[in-house]
Formats: structure tokens, sequence, C-alpha cells
């Protein structure tokens, strides 16, 4: 199909879709509301909606206060009934797929419900949004000339008991129409590979060979594809091997870690990035425009959301708040009521909203992901931008990374201990210690107050991790490729102690 009629195509989707997208920039709390009520409507009859009598809740009132906020040890069981194939529980629909993730604190895994509607109305519907999107902002794209490199997760689907389980990717690509698969690369029989390393070497086999306008996955992994690419090639630059590709679709993790390697080996300045925000529970957010890299909240994917101050989570003055009563600048941990019966679920993510006219957000970190050991509130967010401009004096480039606390002994002070794996070392340890420090004060006034003339924190102390320090934690734990990532920061120092022992 020649490339005009296919963009031709394409915007005629958007022009679609751009009367709903007005509909929910314009009206986002009335959209959010009636989908709200269009859930509770659809899961009336099912156990849950029974057990909390859905049909009688009138307003946002009646919801929040009788239906409680649950995380996943709260719903396993029911979760647990549905994959033994029981019906009717949480969602209307046979729920057939599980996406399994394994977190990044525990290693217990979950099995999160994928219904058929938030897999046609939610994931899919984003990934057509997002290709509009960019097509709308860039109309001389030639982004259906080759086709899309997708790297997913390397589990295989596992059926039992008429439902199936695996990596979210792979439940989208087992999925996934024909057309779309006629568009990407590599096979579907590759992409589904279990074995992550043969898998790597597939992909690059397999993917060499084709024209390829466009990459989709998560930063720290496609990192790790592209660097194979070029070795297997002997080549310095991507566009050697793919001379149209043109786009990075990203998200999973902070792209901020990673921003100068990317530009390393892909140096066109024409080169777009594209953020996306999607998880196993769903696809939350898009960046829109070309050069705002603010995701707008997307509000009409089946997935009502509420939010959690994080200066009152997990404290006896926890509040929920709806969509209408957030703050700009503010951090917040992530509530969801979804298309797949998950019901007032915590994903455990939070974010900062950066614009409400329209809804904005950055994705800031975990909530089990900072540490708060001494009363410094420090989220990955920090930790990301001030490693940034560390790196940035220091010449240095960092691999991965993980900070924990080192806590207090009798009358020594406490200290954040970090592990550095770095692909380009700092020519001066204690300097790189002493910019990392200053930057983290300058970003974060909790820490600062802890640093001040040593009152309660200490200089932090950083170890240099051996090469492929993090990669052997990943693979020891069965966690190679796909969503999974290192736990950046930590109030434990189960991991910390862990890595210091591989780095002996």
């Amino acid at each position: 199909m020649p490339i005009p009629i296919v963009n031709s195509i394409a915007s005629w989707f958007l022009k679609k879709r751009i009367h709903q997208i007005e509909l929910f920039l314009k009206y986002p709390i009335e959209v959010q509301e009636e989908l709200l009520f269009n859930l509770l409507q659809k899961a009336k009859n099912t156990q849950i909606g029974k057990q909390y009598d859905f049909n009688s809740i009138k307003n946002y009132q009646d919801f929040s206060e009788r239906i409680p906020v649950s995380d996943y040890e709260a719903v396993e069981d029911l979760v647990e009934a549905s994959r033994r194939g029981e019906n009717n529980i949480f969602w209307p629909t046979p729920i057939k797929w599980f996406a399994k993730s394994s977190g990044t604190t525990n290693a217990k895994s979950k099995f999160i419900p994928v219904s058929e509607e938030s897999l046609e109305d939610c994931h899919y519907a984003a990934s057509k949004d997002l290709l509009c999107m960019y097509l709308h902002n860039n109309p001389e794209s030639q982004l259906f000339v080759g086709k899309s490199l997708r790297l997913g997760g390397s589990k295989q689907l596992y059926k039992e008991n008429g439902t199936a389980f695996g990596d979210l990717s792979a439940i989208l690509i087992d999925n996934m129409p024909f057309w779309a698969e006629f568009s990407s690369t590599p096979s579907n029989e590759v992409s589904l590979m279990s074995h992550w390393e043969t898998k790597m070497q597939a992909i690059v086999n397999e993917t060499i060979r084709e024209s390829v306008t466009s990459l989709a996955g998560v930063p720290s992994w496609m990192l790790v594809l592209l660097n194979k690419v070029l070795e297997t090639t002997d080549k310095e630059s991507v566009f050697e091997i793919w001379p149209n590709l043109e786009v990075y679709f990203h998200g999973g993790v902070s792209f901020e870690p990673y921003v100068d390697q990317y530009q390393k080996i892909l140096p066109r300045k024409d080169f777009r990035y594209y953020e996306i925000y999607n998880a196993s529970e769903g696809f939350f957010a898009i960046q829109n425009e070309n050069d705002n890299k603010e995701l707008l909240l997307m509000l009409d994917y089946g997935i009502f959301y509420e939010f959690i101050p994080m200066d009152t989570y997990g404290t006896e003055s926890e509040k929920v708040i709806p969509l209408n009563a957030v703050e700009l600048g503010k951090n917040y941990a992530i509530i969801i009521t979804t298309n797949a019966g998950l019901w007032r679920y915590k994903i455990g993510d939070t974010v900062r909203f950066t614009s409400i006219k329209p809804y904005r957000i950055k994705v800031t970190g975990r909530t089990k992901h900072h540490i708060n050991v001494f009363g410094e509130e420090l989220i990955i967010e920090n930790a990301e931008k001030a490693l940034k401009k560390t790196t940035h004096i220091t010449q240095s480039e960092i691999l991965d990374y993980t900070a924990g606390p080192i806590f207090m002994k009798g009358k020594e002070k406490g200290a954040h201990e970090w592990i550095i794996e770095f692909k380009k070392a700092p020519c001066d340890m204690e300097k790189f210690t002493q910019i990392l420090d200053a930057s983290l004060q300058e970003l974060n006034s909790d820490y600062e107050a802890k640093r001040y003339n040593n009152t309660t924190l200490n200089l932090p102390k950083i170890h240099s991790g051996r090469k492929n320090l993090f990669y052997d934690w990943l693979k020891r734990n069965d966690k190679l490729g796909g969503q999974h990532k290192i736990p950046r920061l930590s109030n434990s120092r189960s991991l910390i102690e862990e890595l210091l022992k591989m780095n002996e």
C-alpha cells in the first residue's frame, strides 16, 4: 500500500478519534464520572458488584465510601479463583488472560486480569492513538515504509484451566491483528521465545535484514539490543543499519539515565523520542506532542482514576482524592478502577501533575521505591535528575544503579549507600560523590536539611559495580527482559547487601 494512502487512512482514524479526545480534554471530570458509572453498571451482577451493591451507588461519594482501596494481596484469592476458570467474580465477561508480573520489590508473581475490553478499548486503542498522534504531528513521516521493531518480554504464554498467563507483551503479541504483525519485527515466533539470551541474538539476526522505521520497548533492554545489533554488524551508528529509522516509543522505566547513551548511537538531530506510560494493569498516558515530554492522561480507556497524596500515603491520615482535586507539583500514588475488574486498586506508581488543563503528568517513581528512613523523602525523580547532572559534569556514563540506607548505629550518623555500574567511570570518585550529594540537596529540601552540617546524614557512600553486576542479578532472579527492572531506591538493605556480595 503506498505510503500517502496509509498516512491518509491514519489521518482519517485520527479525525474520528479527535472528537472523543477533545471531549475528555474539554470535560475531563464528566467523562471520568460517566465512565465510572458505566463500569459499575456493567459489573453490578458480579460477585463484587453484589457484595458492595453497585446498583445503589449514585455518586462518587457513595463509591469512595463503600468500596475499599485494595492492593494485590487483598484481591489475590479472587484472581486465583478467576484463573481456575470461575467467571463473573469481579468482571462480567470471562477473563481469559492474566499478565504475569513479578513486580520489583516482591519475588512472588502477580497475575493481573486482562479482559477482552481492556485489551481492545485500552491497550490496542492506545497503540492506535499513539500512532495517529505521531503521524498528525509529523505529516512527512515515512513510518510505514518499514517495520516497527518491538521488544517484548521473554515469557511464553502458559495455558491452564482455559485461561492463559504470561508477560503482558506476550498477550498483546499473541492477540494482535494480522496487519499489526505484518508491520512488526521480529516475527511472533521469535518475539515469544522464552530464553532471553537466545532470543536477543535471534532478534538481531532477524531484524538487521529488515527496514526498521520505529522502535518500541523498555529503554534499558532496548539499549542492550541496539548495542548487540551494532556489535554484530560492526557499525557505530544504528542509522547505518536502519537509515529510515525515525522514532523510538519508550516506557516502563525512566528515560533520564539513558539519554546520552541513546544519542551516541542514534546521533541524528531529527530523531524523535515518544514516551508512553503503560503497565500490566492498563495504558494510562501518552506523549502527544513532539517536543513536550509531559504525558497526556488518557481519560476514556475504561480506567477511572483516583489519587493518594504521598505526604499522607501509608499514614493514619491517608486520604484518597478524585481527579478534580489534584494539585500541580504534588506527588501522588495512583488508584485505578478498570474495565478488567480492578476496583480502587493501588498500582504502586507515583506521578506528579504538570498541568491540569489538560491533565498532564510525569511519572516520578514507585510508592515502595524511595528512601525515607531519616525523613529525607528521596524519590526516584530526584535521584535520576541528580545522576544526570553529575554524570554530565564528571563526563561519566551509568548503566545501572541502586541505593539504600546505612542505618544509624550508636553515635554513628546514617547515610545512603549506592552501587553504580558505570559504562564510563568518573576519573575522581570522591568528586563524583560530592557533586551527586550537592545535586540531591538542590533538588530535595528534606534531604538538604538532613545533610546540613551532617546533622542526620553523612556524605553518601558509593561503590563501583563490576561489569554485568545488575544483569547477573536479574538473571539470577529470572528477571531478564520485558518490564523487569532494577529497584532504584529502597528503605531496606536487602538488595544492597545481596549486590555487595555479588560484587566481591
